[in-house]
């Protein structure tokens, strides 16, 4: 038995994955080196990393500035609390680089490890906001179907979609769920997005705006199938919010840190939201680190407020030193390297080669904003019906000619095609860049055709 038989049947033996059925893991890619955009298995093939590992790999892997950055801080301080009374300097460095990154009304943030934990954190921020305002009724969230916000129980009770709660019910009570904002479920409106977020208004008041805490909404639905919301989308929702006192929680684990071709995605539409969730990004994946991005009324509440009242919210490895400092060089690599820019420039060079796959009949959509795309693949074109099971066959196919792209499973209620999802490294070469579409093009004529 070889080296890498041998790893795979301790996999088996030892390893419980995310997501797990045994069925899925037969045959598992073993990933042992990145460069770049790009990937090599154990078997040395190469794959372009058609989704930037989990959407985090933003600029992209085997960074050694970041290794090094990781090294250095070990050998200072590995750990080092950042509970009240103590600190640490790459923690307050790093918290400085992303408010100055962050939207106008960004104050303060507190670290995390990871998106869920983020999410779970902005829920909290959301509830001691209003019982510091002494409105102690407003708990309850409101989220969107297709939203994926971690799978922690309330972050699980907040993401829209029902494979992920059938095994571990029942949900969190005072989470409600909402209609996405998908064009085409609105055609017939003028205004597609009003549309969308009126959704939204109607249960805040079936709920009652007195019991309502925040909305909870990714800029861009990643794992739902990079929806891309009309214009008039979140500057309605902002509205709707302000008018029945309710905080807009932006989820960007994803769109976060240049994804969309702008630091943080609420501003092409010139929204600021009142806490950000963050993470995957902040340090392209190369150590775990998410936080949330308080704005100025969130953090007075937080500083105003009596000792008997104070944010009793911690986390053992909140502001770790290490992934600080890799987060603080990181950011340092996104500013020097362009790479915002760059990702709105690629983005729309990569998009544009994806729109010219609409001529294949099973071509349903493609949509996408900055380094962040989708491609639905439906059965028919004209009534949009899903086209189920079709992306596994795609995702199979396009493995196969040196793609590692990502499938969000369609589903019929509500109707959404299997969704191919990409989120290439922001530092993508063109080159690399413009193969994509093109063995995505051979890959769905193999599978459908």
């Amino acid at each position: 038995m070889d080296d890498t038989s041998q790893l795979l049947e301790a996999d088996r033996r030892y390893l419980v994955h995310p997501l797990h059925h045994p069925d899925d893991h037969r045959q598992p890619l073993v990933v042992i080196d990145g460069r770049g955009a790009m990937l090599h298995d154990a078997d040395g093939r190469e794959y372009i990393d058609g989704l930037s590992g989990l959407w985090n790999v933003n600029v992209g892997h085997g960074r050694t500035e970041l290794a090094d950055a990781a090294s250095a801080q070990m050998r200072r301080i590995a750990f080092a609390s950042a509970y009240i009374g103590a600190t640490n300097e790459p923690a307050v460095r790093l918290a400085e680089k992303i408010v100055g990154h962050g939207y106008s009304n960004s104050a303060a943030v507190y670290f995390t490890t990871a998106g869920a934990e983020s999410n779970e954190s902005s829920f909290k921020f959301a509830r001691y906001y209003w019982k510091i305002k002494d409105k102690p009724e407003k708990t309850k969230i409101i989220s969107r179907v297709h939203a994926y916000h971690g799978v922690t129980l309330a972050a699980m009770s907040a993401t829209g979609m029902a494979a992920y709660h059938k095994m571990f019910g029942p949900l969190v009570p005072g989470f409600i769920q909402v209609t996405p904002p998908y064009a085409y479920r609105w055609a017939g409106n003028e205004e597609p997005g009003i549309g969308a977020a009126d959704a939204v208004e109607k249960a805040i008041l079936a709920a009652g705006p007195d019991t309502v805490a925040a909305v909870i909404a990714e800029p861009i639905m990643g794992a739902g199938g990079v929806i891309v919301p009309p214009p008039s989308y979140f500057p309605r929702l902002r509205e709707i919010c302000d008018r029945h006192e309710v905080l807009l929680i932006a989820d960007e684990v994803i769109t976060g840190f240049g994804r969309t071709g702008r630091w943080f995605a609420l501003g092409h539409w010139g929204v600021e939201p009142d806490l950000v969730s963050f993470a995957k990004g902040v340090t392209s994946g190369y150590l775990p680190l998410g936080g949330v991005i308080a704005s100025k009324r969130v953090h007075e509440a937080i500083e105003t407020a009596p000792v008997d009242r104070r944010f009793m919210h911690a986390a053992t490895y909140s502001g770790h030193p290490v992934c600080c400092a890799v987060g603080l060089r990181n950011v340092e690599i996104i500013e020097s390297e362009g790479l915002v820019e760059r990702a709105a420039e690629m983005g729309r060079r990569l998009l544009a080669g994806l729109e010219e796959l609409r001529d294949l009949p099973v071509i349903g959509d493609v949509r996408g904003l900055g380094m962040m795309c989708g491609i639905e693949l439906v059965s028919d074109r004209h009534s949009k019906a899903p086209a189920l099971g079709l992306g596994a066959r795609v995702t199979r196919e396009a493995l196969m000619r040196g793609l590692l792209p990502r499938i969000r499973p369609g589903s019929a209620d509500p109707p959404v095609g299997d969704t191919i999802c990409l989120a290439p490294p922001l530092s993508t070469p063109t080159e690399t860049l413009d193969r994509i579409p093109e063995i995505l093009r051979a890959a769905i004529v193999a599978s459908a055709m």
